[in-house]
């Protein structure tokens, strides 16, 4: 790699305990490259769309993802030589300045504005052991098999360039910085697909001295989006430190992962809604019979986007149902129970319909959100599936609740924006 690929980075001694947060020299796009070089995660394209991407676009951060292989015929696994790739595209990417560091590492703050909504966040790097020490809480379970490819991938590669989103309540100090900076003008400011994003770095050491200490003076914080990154990149910190043996000490980049903190007032959690392919060996009589035992089965005259906790919409055969559960139904000391997905997993989805592992039955699936109601309401009437439940979105305080409580919530509980663009800011570790 080139001298372009280096900075000097401070050291941050943390008086206090939690979490531990590490400014750092990011590279960014090339200011006139930045829409061609940023792209959306991964698995919001299909194939084809990334083949196009890449085509037109020879900057795009897909080369440093899912490259193609000119010569896939070369000695070494097509894993490998994806690697091997990956690599030789980010060194092209720095040499040609289509991706520049920053000279001063810093922290940086992070604001998108989209669908009416503007949110702020502080962009940093956090020490892996504050989630593995339990101090970062976590609400979701992951699955090992996605956690290995993308440990892999960052092992292999060095490049976290997707940020896990962490919450926290908000802090005087880290909320002043913020509002000074935005009065600035950003650094990078640009618009992808109705949604406007700004940088600020902020790399003056007074101010980097003020939000490390707010940080550390904060007791816990929270995922909010990224269980499988931040597991994956603990994954990889911990097969680093084993190959190292002695020569680790914990202040090696590898220990560190991007984050971006956004206090729960910032945070946005909409609803996930489900699908539900068919009634089993049930009839349409049968099911509603069934589900008069534990909920009260009301006719809608017109689509049922819940407006309260423990109010369910349902919609089967072109008719919509307000569903809510009868007494006692729940615990209330319980925050997983209380939880109207649970509500529906634990009452509907498993007695009734025989689906007792929604993450691996292929008669359910999901829909965040950002899924007009309307298209799930066509996607039943198609026939491709047979009903769907609309969800009440839950709150912030019930995903802390059931942090606090190390409890899991039943998968796809929760849509959360932010969702970040991959290759605004990058860490490159290796």
């Amino acid at each position: 790699m080139g001298k372009a690929i280096f900075c000097i980075v401070l050291p941050i001694i943390h008086k206090l305990t939690m979490p531990i947060v590490k400014p750092f020299c990011a590279l960014k796009p090339a200011t006139p490259l930045l829409a061609d070089v940023v792209i959306r995660p991964l698995e919001n394209y299909c194939p084809e769309d990334v083949k196009a991407i890449a085509l037109k676009h020879p900057h795009s951060f897909l080369h440093l993802i899912n490259p193609a292989l000119e010569n896939p015929f070369l000695r070494g696994t097509k894993q490998e030589l994806i690697y091997k790739k990956i690599n030789e595209n980010l060194e092209s990417f720095i040499e040609q300045r289509v991706l520049e560091r920053y000279e001063k590492p810093g922290l940086y703050l992070y604001r998108v504005i989209h669908d009416g909504l503007t949110q702020t966040g502080i962009w940093t790097l956090t020490h892996v052991d504050d989630y593995l020490t339990g101090k970062i809480k976590k609400h979701e379970s992951t699955v090992q098999e996605r956690e290995k490819l993308l440990a892999e991938y960052l092992q292999q590669t060095g490049i976290d360039a997707n940020p896990v989103l962490i919450t926290y309540t908000p802090h005087q100090a880290i909320e002043s910085i913020t509002e000074r900076y935005m009065a600035l003008a950003p650094d990078l400011d640009f618009a992808m697909q109705g949604s406007r994003h700004q940088v600020w770095p902020i790399d003056d050491e007074t101010d980097l001295a003020v939000l490390t200490d707010a940080f550390a003076s904060i007791p816990y914080v929270y995922i909010a989006d990224g269980h499988h990154r931040i597991a994956s990149m603990a994954k990889m910190a911990m097969h680093k430190r084993a190959l190292n043996g002695d020569k680790h000490n914990g202040t090696e980049l590898y220990n560190y992962l991007t984050t971006v903190y956004m206090n729960t007032q910032q945070v946005k959690v909409l609803e996930f809604n489900r699908l539900v392919r068919d009634l089993g060996a049930l009839t349409k009589e049968e099911f509603l019979a069934n589900l008069s035992h534990s909920f009260d089965v009301e006719l809608a005259s017109t689509p049922v986007m819940p407006a309260e906790l423990h109010t369910l919409g349902m919609y089967l055969s072109k008719q919509w149902y307000i569903l809510k559960p009868k007494n006692k139904l729940y615990d209330e000391v319980d925050p997983v129970n209380l939880l109207d997905v649970s509500l529906l997993q634990k009452f509907i989805l498993s007695p009734i319909l025989q689906i007792g592992n929604p993450r691996t039955d292929a008669r359910i699936s999901f829909e965040g959100g950002r899924t007009p109601i309307a298209a799930l309401q066509e996607k039943v009437d198609s026939g491709a599936y047979a009903l769907a439940f609309t969800l009440f979105p839950v709150s912030i305080a019930q995903v802390v609740a059931v942090a606090d409580a190390q409890g899991v919530m039943p998968p796809k509980s929760t849509w959360v924006e932010p969702k970040f663009l991959t290759g605004l800011l990058t860490n490159y570790f290796n």
